[in-house]
């Protein structure tokens, strides 16, 4: 039994090929992890790299506390089933279960017992004579499971071991592999490319794409909150149907307008979460709605679709169309307009039919054009709020707030200006007072609605704010976007800074290193294993070449002996004061106190919190 981590993995070919680019999950003990995706996204390397089948380019791959980077496969504890079965064709199903513990010299009498446990395990018993060639597939992948099985491992290994089945094996195979798994109550990954074993197998699935992780979740989460429109077309089937349209809000209604001019309406509170920006009735934005969460109705709707096909499946009829009354035939090339309708069998429909529909408002997806990210977040990454200048001071929430000379010298002589707020920036103070609407529980925080006219700002408060109270706040204005007429003139400052330099070696005694990194022709001290990883990664030529040592800003030691710098600019945000400083050739943005008046700045940094950076593929090191 063991859990796993992966951290930061990459798998990078020579040819600068990323196949797994910054992979980062915490596999608990027992969990059933699925990894799904088209060919080609990094699934099966991500599985061999687990295995130790392929070299890890960089990252921490972890069995319990172990750290297994350098592991032989043998040794990590794991059990391997392949796609293929991988039997030896002239060894009984027996032998077959047995070769990899006599391998290990087990005594024959334990061999016997395992063997015979495994196969009980999974009702292959009568087999245990028979030769591969003589058996189905399905006792064939009961055998690979078998070998898996009798060695006991602290995590099995599953790639695709479906996919060469039929459809009626696989979905009985689906349920005895998921049996075995409550069985042996250990870890489980399984790599397939199809997502109905995914949905029904794990307890979370790592959705991917291009070797890029899209969204880590419980398979119900990602058919209910797909985190972009990849997630939500590969989850579930049919497949989600995707339309081009505009939003127009009017009151506490907003319309959607469809590409053929049809209209369906939802409330403002179903989408208040996103950017009001996209309530303009212009901006194109993609709606994704389920074809189970669309009805026939039947009454007469602004929404309506002529019938092309009609599949009746028993249990239920799938009815496709395009939106509109026009006749004409069903092509892949008016992909815009068609729509796939879910129903009840029963229903009278045919081909030709003109059909009225309503959509369920709480089941729409929304979507970014051009990011195609969802636009709709349990916890908003922002709330835009539309500002006059006047005076240095800014309207705002129903009060003239005097804005820190950060701001106003970024905003200039602007007499408008689009401020987006994080909901973290909003901070118990005395500037500002709204109205409480409601709180809800959001992983864990309290997301509180508050009413700001007509629309809401969203903030993260403590238990005991509650709906209905009035919340006094002040914001954190270096956390903020400043934008004026569309341009961004004052980005929100971040956690963490970066500096280029140089890394190295220096021999301390016979058999033993030190390494150092040298930024602007100052050494500091290299952790040994970052130093070996490092190595391990680009060779010898890491000694020529420079790399991106990324941390957090509030570990710049200021004032110690080490590094120094020039200060060229101090920003004053009211709530934090920063100065940037040139550092040789580079620029680096610093907290400084209130009281800070000086032009030159020595500061120590600790090479133990640098993250490694990879500058010309850009990757993650250590």
């Amino acid at each position: 039994m063991a859990s796993l981590k992966l951290s930061h993995i990459y798998k990078v070919y020579e040819n600068g090929h990323k196949a797994v680019n910054d992979f980062n999950i915490d596999i608990e003990d027992k969990e059933f992890i699925v990894f799904v995706g088209p060919s080609g996204c990094g699934k099966s390397t991500t599985l061999r790299m687990i295995a130790g089948l392929e070299n890890i380019t960089a990252g921490d791959l972890f069995i319990g506390d172990t750290l297994v980077n350098d592991m032989e496969p043998k040794d990590r504890d794991i059990a391997m089933v392949f796609q293929s079965y991988a039997l030896y064709p002239h060894m009984t199903v027996y032998d077959n279960m047995a070769f990899g513990l006599r391998n290990r010299h087990m005594p024959e009498e334990q061999i016997r017992e395992k063997v015979l446990e495994a196969a009980k395990m999974l009702d292959i018993e009568i087999y245990l004579d028979r030769k591969p060639k003589a058996m189905s597939g399905g006792q064939r992948q009961r055998v690979a499971l078998g070998r898996a099985l009798v060695r006991d491992p602290k995590v099995f290994l599953l790639d695709e071991p479906l996919s060469n089945l039929d459809a009626k094996l696989r979905a009985q195979m689906r349920t005895e592999i998921t049996k075995l798994h409550k069985k042996l109550a250990t870890t489980f990954i399984y790599v397939t490319h199809d997502q109905v074993e995914a949905m029904t197998m794990g307890t979370r699935i790592v959705v991917m794409k291009l070797g890029y992780v899209q969204q880590i979740d419980t398979p119900m989460n990602l058919y209910n909150k797909p985190y972009n429109k990849f997630v939500a077309g590969f989850i579930g089937t049919p497949q989600m149907n995707f339309f081009d349209v505009t939003l127009t809000r009017k009151g506490d209604k907003v319309t959607i307008k469809y590409p053929d001019g049809s209209t369906s309406v939802v409330s403002y509170e179903s989408v208040c979460k996103m950017d009001n920006r996209f309530l303009d009735g212009e901006t194109t934005v993609i709606l994704g709605i389920r074809p189970e969460h669309i009805a026939l109705s039947s009454k007469k709707t602004n929404l309506s679709a002529t019938v092309n096909a009609v599949e009746h499946l028993g249990n239920e009829c799938i009815v496709y169309g395009k939106l509109g009354q026009e006749t004409g035939e069903f092509t892949m090339k008016d992909e815009g307009r068609n729509i796939i309708i879910k129903t009840i069998e029963g229903v009278k429909v045919e081909v030709g039919d003109v059909v009225y529909l309503e959509i369920s408002e709480d089941k729409v997806h929304l979507f970014d054009k051009e990011s195609e990210i969802t636009l709709i977040h349990e916890i908003p990454p922002f709330t835009a709020v539309e500002s006059k200048i006047k005076g240095g001071k800014a309207a705002l929430f129903g009060e003239d707030a005097v804005l820190p000379p950060a701001l106003l010298e970024a905003l200039g002589d602007a007499s408008e200006a689009r401020i987006e707020i994080p909901p973290f920036a909003v901070v118990p103070g005395k500037d500002f007072k709204l109205r409480v609407a409601k709180v809800e529980k959001v992983d864990g925080k309290n997301l509180a609605w508050l009413e700001n006219g007509d629309k809401f700002l969203f903030a993260l408060v403590d238990d005991g704010v509650k709906a209905g109270a009035s919340l006094p706040f002040s914001l954190k204005y270096d956390k903020l976007r400043i934008k004026v007429k569309g341009e961004v003139v004052l980005e929100p400052v971040g956690e963490t800074e970066s500096l280029i330099g140089s890394f190295k070696k220096v021999d301390v005694a016979r058999n033993e290193v030190s390494f150092l990194y040298n930024i602007e022709g100052v050494d500091l001290h290299a952790p040994v294993e970052a130093g070996y990883k490092i190595n391990a990664v680009e060779g010898n030529k890491c000694y020529k070449k420079n790399y991106r040592y990324v941390f957090d800003r509030k570990k710049v030691m200021l004032g110690e002996a080490g590094l120094s710098g020039v200060v060229e600019k101090v920003f004053d945000y009211g709530n934090q004061k920063y100065a940037l400083l040139s550092v040789g050739a580079q620029k680096l943005l610093v907290e400084v106190d209130k009281d800070f008046n000086t032009g030159h700045v020595d500061f120590a940094l600790n090479g133990d919190d640098f993250e490694v950076w990879q500058q010309e593929i850009n990757f993650r090191i250590c």
